[in-house]
């Protein structure tokens, strides 16, 4: 079952008819951006206070008019940089989206523009993080230990929007599900579901197709654990964000394996946009992880406490 909007929440709970006309993806995307904040504010605190990053530098201007350069600590800018990427991040989805369909562009490109459905993560992934890097350079934070810290943090949203896809129905789902392979033990609707009532109004025979977002959702939830455990890594700034990148890459792929998506021929080589994301994502990584592995130098030490602007 699906639930497109809080109105078909509280009706499934109480049986009352509410307006809500309140799209539940939205909100559980709103909620993954929160946890993935707070998480990323822990991590950059965390790392302050060992002098593994300086303070951030941001330009404030004073009640004389005059525009001056603020030290605050590196934790203070976590909304700002979540709003900057999450804007950028949504941009970058909907473009890669629109490239992964050129013929439905073509065919009716304002209604695939301003469509509620269609965002491609690997286009928000790859557009929010330049757009986090060129904020990074304007605060005068230092890149890759910034990136470690998000890794985590990334991970985590990705894991919990992901809950929103599946609560909404928002055809994240995967091929029709062989219910000959399914073990035993494993419940039913873990290996296939129909999606009643999602959001496309799209009704999908039983016994179903495969609950990637789910899927999604578990291997997420454990590579934030294993990023999470790694994040006081003694390698060089920049490996925790290899990581990133390498469980990001295999997690996408492997699950693209009972995806529906449409098919590139690229060099003779047939595969998916994300497919092949992934698989660039998981090399980078790897490269990374073998150029950084060397142990990094110790750190200058606690900062100090930052006067207040």
């Amino acid at each position: 079952m699906s639930y497109p909007y809080l109105s078909d929440v509280v009706k499934d709970l109480t049986g009352i008819d509410l307006p809500l006309p309140i799209a539940t993806f939205g909100l559980l995307v709103a909620f993954a951006i929160l946890a993935g904040a707070a998480c990323l504010k822990r991590e950059l605190a965390r790392l302050h206070a060992d002098g593994r990053v300086g303070p951030a530098y941001k330009r404030v201007k004073g009640d004389d008019g005059v525009v001056a350069e603020v030290a605050v600590p590196p934790q203070d800018i976590v909304s700002d940089l979540a709003f900057i990427v999450v804007l950028v991040g949504i941009v970058g989805a909907r473009l890669f989206h629109i490239l992964e369909h050129t013929d439905q562009f073509l065919l009716n490109p304002w209604s695939m523009i301003f469509s509620r459905s269609g965002l491609s993560v690997f286009g928000g992934l790859i557009l929010g993080t330049v757009a986090g890097v060129v904020c990074l350079r304007r605060w005068k934070l230092p890149i890759r230990p910034l990136l470690d810290a998000v890794a985590p943090a990334m991970m985590l949203g990705y894991a919990l929007g992901r809950v929103g896809c599946q609560v909404s129905g928002d055809g994240d789902w995967g091929t029709v599900a062989n219910m000959a392979l399914k073990p035993e033990w494993l419940p039913t609707w873990f290996w296939a579901q129909t999606y009643d009532n999602n959001i496309f109004g799209e009704v999908i025979a039983a016994p179903g197709v495969y609950p990637t977002s789910v899927y999604e959702t578990v291997i997420a939830l454990a590579c934030f654990a294993l990023l999470w455990a790694l994040r006081k890594h003694r390698f060089r700034s920049g490996w925790l964000f290899s990581v990133y990148l390498v469980l990001a890459g295999i997690e996408r792929f492997a699950i693209e394996q009972i995806r529906v998506n449409p098919v590139m021929s690229i060099g003779g080589v047939h595969a998916s946009q994300a497919e092949i994301i992934a698989v660039l994502l998981a090399l980078a990584g790897l490269i990374g992880m073998a150029l950084l592995s060397r142990r990094a130098a110790p750190a200058s030490g606690p900062t100090p406490a930052l006067p207040m602007p």
